[in-house]
């Protein structure tokens, strides 16, 4: 019979925040690689962005709440802390949306034509757990009948092929653009930096299949990390590699380091590059966030790698010539394909 013991202790009883409380209640749903899933009751699945940073999308959709990839630079472990969990945490617990499509077909009335909505702007939507959970894919149903938005995707994983014959569906009838991130085509680095990620060469080739579909797709190349990925000939060998796979578009972001993420970083640093870590404890020690200068400096680089292999910017176009519609669902009906 199987161990259904957790992995770790769950939330006290005394928790303050009715989130953490909901997710301290949460049954156990199944284990897997050291890693807890539970299910999460959850009253909204479109979140409204709000903050200073320039961001091309008003709405975000995340489908799971922690992801079992481990990237060692990523910036949403601070998601747990919502949970009252601490951030090392956010590999092993991991929370999928109950009602995700229910309380997406309610949420999308509200919105006005063009809108922007990006799915997967802090945990991968197609993560392990979507193989089984298939939440992502209740959430793409619903825009499959649906139109008039701008869609983003954001992925690591090849799992989104799966989807294709849906993704070509999206596309006739909103805006969509599908990010496929790459951080390096160094296999041995991208094994100890994003231990739970497909390959990136995989990547790569499930983005050549997303192109010969039609859909529009390329590469996003963050974090940078200084000192580890940001030689021009590292942004360079990703570039290439998006330029052989028919990508639209290449772009790439300096590492930002946020609290919650510093340590296990820093941890990664101090590991596999020990000659790198005064240097990251000098550039993050007092902001998240690297310099202007150095912020200029890989734009340059991006602009001259996406200039030598004829690649695209990521937002320098909007060729959607169909007149606006307002956004009306369908009757209900289960997608074919």
């Amino acid at each position: 019979m199987a161990n259904t013991q957790p992995l770790f202790p769950i939330l006290p009883a005394q928790s303050t925040s009715p989130l953490a409380r909901r997710a301290a209640s949460a049954p156990l749903d199944s284990t897997g690689c050291l890693t807890e899933y539970r299910p999460l009751p959850s009253r909204s699945i479109l979140s409204k962005v709000n903050g200073r940073r320039m961001l091309p999308f008003s709405y975000a959709i995340n489908p799971y709440r922690g992801c079992e990839f481990a990237c060692r630079y990523c910036y949403a472990r601070y998601a747990h802390e919502f949970l009252e969990l601490p951030p090392e945490e956010f590999e092993h617990k991991i929370y999928f949306k109950e009602s995700a499509a229910w309380l997406l077909e309610q949420e999308l009335r509200r919105l006005r034509p063009g809108a922007q909505v990006a799915l997967g702007t802090a945990t991968d939507p197609y993560q392990p757990i979507e193989r089984r959970q298939r939440v992502t894919h209740s959430i793409l149903e619903v825009f499959a009948r649906t139109r008039g938005l701008g869609l983003g995707l954001v992925t690591k994983s090849t799992l989104i092929l799966r989807d294709l014959d849906l993704l070509r569906e999206i596309a006739q009838r909103h805006t969509l653009t599908v990010h496929l991130t790459v951080t390096t085509m160094d296999t041995r680095l991208a094994r100890i930096l994003e231990p739970r990620a497909p390959r990136p060469d995989l990547r790569i080739a499930a983005l050549a299949q997303l192109r010969q579909a039609g859909i529009r797709a390329g590469v996003l190349c963050s974090p940078v990390m200084p000192g580890i990925t940001d030689a021009r000939s590292s942004l360079a060998r990703v570039a290439r590699a998006a330029a052989g796979a028919g990508a639209c578009f290449f772009a790439a972001g300096a590492l930002f380091l946020k609290p919650c993420s510093l340590p296990t970083f820093l941890n990664f640093v101090r590991a596999h590059f020990p000659d790198q870590l005064a240097a990251y404890q000098k550039r993050y020690g007092a902001s998240a966030f690297v310099s202007p200068e150095y912020r200029r400096r890989i734009a340059d680089v991006v602009d001259s790698v996406c200039r030598e292999y004829k690649l695209g910017r990521r937002y320098d176009e909007r060729p959607d010539s169909r007149p606006e519609q307002p956004i009306e669902l369908q009757p209900w009906l289960p997608f074919a394909g």
